[in-house]
């Protein structure tokens, strides 16, 4: 005879609280979230929790839900446990919004429309030739253990002659690898930067949506853009010192897609070098052009040393494989290499292997021609749905690359309640809240995971829960 289902949802319960999934002090998921796991009514969940209050194990508090304040071992001692739900609030880095957070848990639900990963779909991945390069690189296998530094030389020789093509004169000795861009941000700012530094960035960023700067102590300055990206005279004219430093991001800016200019390029590098200001150069979506190459990155006419260039393969090919870059000074390059040691000892040997072959071999080549067609043809699927289905509440711009549109909604629309609406009904945005310290009247669409078909039916829907927001 099987138990009612109450029955069943106290078991798993005070499963999670005895093995200390859920510690003392933990708040209980939703009842909504629960009955929806379940597949059961709110009261079933109800009349289970009062049980398990019965008992002693939880209680419910304003403002918090149901939270856990015991468990059947601390029912028998005398001195309290520890509370991880406080202590989890005491490391010195700091939480992602609690927007980001959802976003992050939702873009894990394959039956939601993704408009918001920043991530190629699934179709693009080449799943024959990466089999054939782990295929070769098993058979040349021989025992490995951690690598150098820096990285494997093959991997850094092939990362330099790629640098070499799009006019970045560096050696294999001036090339970090790292696991993503993201984790040369992260040594970036606890092994270059003071704390109380100015970080100087386009605003909108997609770094407000993360905390990496904020957390090492260093605070984010916003610099308007304009169609050519960030603007110059407005870094001349904020108060920046020998703590200051400049992030940018010229091809295909996360979140707006704006694509920099040469000339701008080119006064970006001249204001920096002669305010002595240091620029992060995040250039990993520069290989996702789709009508013409972009100008030359700004290391490209760096002569002195003062642009750090961030590339990765997670935006082209691969995120799984964890690996990008940072071309720099060999001194920087040291210090970031030993860093990276103290944090992980290096990438996975595998994925470098891999990464060298897919360079070497002019697979990544042939790769990003198939994924540059692909992805010309859902932007331009998505262009089409919004001309047809939003063109009389909002206005954007053409990308000419990366993955997004930045879509700006008419100022009667609450953005809130549209992210919130398209969630209930299957269709995941990205606010443009996340990305700036203001309110923001934008959504960030992403055209390059989701099938046409997803994307066309994505936007539709928008346009049908307009009228209630």
């Amino acid at each position: 005879m099987k138990a009612p289902k109450y029955k069943v949802i106290i078991d798993y319960i005070k499963e999670q609280i005895t093995n200390g999934i859920w510690p003392v002090g933990s708040r209980l998921p939703s009842q909504r979230d629960l009955a929806k796991q379940f597949g059961v009514n709110r009261s079933t969940i109800v009349t289970a929790l009062d049980e398990l209050a019965a008992d002693g194990l939880v209680e419910g508090k304003l403002g918090m839900g149901t939270v856990v304040i015991n468990n059947t071992w601390t029912l028998m001692r005398s001195a309290p446990p520890v509370n991880w739900n406080e202590q989890v609030g005491l490391g010195t880095h700091q939480a992602s919004l609690s927007t980001v957070q959802a976003i992050n848990l939702a873009e894990a639900d394959e039956n939601l429309i993704q408009l918001s990963k920043g991530e190629l779909s699934k179709d693009l991945f080449p799943l024959e030739e990466m089999r054939a390069v782990l295929t070769k690189v098993g058979q040349e296998l021989e025992p490995f253990g951690y690598e150098d530094p820096k990285g494997n030389p093959l991997l850094r020789e092939a990362i330099a002659k790629y640098l070499n093509q799009k006019g970045i004169m560096v050696h294999a000795s001036s090339i970090l690898v790292v696991s993503g861009a993201l984790q040369a941000l992260h040594l970036i700012s606890i092994g270059l930067l003071e704390r109380e530094s100015t970080v100087f960035l386009e605003s909108p960023s997609y770094l407000y949506s993360l905390s990496t700067f904020q957390s090492a102590g260093m605070k984010l300055h916003g610099i308007p853009m304009d169609k050519e990206g960030i603007i110059p005279e407005m870094i001349e004219a904020s108060h920046h010192s020998r703590k200051s430093v400049l992030y940018c991001h010229p091809n295909f800016h996360n979140p707006t897609g704006t694509l920099m200019g040469e000339k701008r390029r080119q006064q970006l590098l001249k204001l920096a070098e002669s305010a002595q200001l240091p620029i992060i150069e995040d250039d990993v979506y520069g290989d996702l052009w789709l009508d013409s190459p972009p100008p030359s990155p700004i290391k490209s006419h760096d002569r002195h040393g003062n642009v750090l260039y961030l590339g990765s393969l997670s935006k082209s090919l691969n995120p799984g494989l964890r690996i990008g870059w940072i071309a720099g000074p060999e001194a920087v390059i040291d210090r970031l290499a030993d860093l990276k040691m103290q944090t992980d000892y290096g990438s996975s040997s595998l994925s470098q292997r891999a990464a060298a072959e897919w360079l070497v071999s002019g697979l990544y080549e042939k790769h990003l021609l198939k994924v540059r067609k692909q992805l010309k043809v859902r932007r331009n699927a998505a262009l089409e749905a919004l001309e047809k289905h939003l063109s009389s509440f909002a206005e954007w711009d053409r990308p000419a690359g990366g993955f997004f549109i930045w879509v700006k909604m008419n100022s009667d629309i609450s953005l809130p309640d549209l992210y919130r609406k398209a969630l209930a009904n299957g269709v995941l945005i990205n606010p443009g809240r996340i990305y700036a310290t203001q309110k923001m009247q934008h959504f960030r669409l992403s055209f390059a995971n989701a099938p046409v078909e997803d994307i066309q039916k994505g936007i539709a829907i928008l346009e049908s829960l307009i009228e209630d927001c």
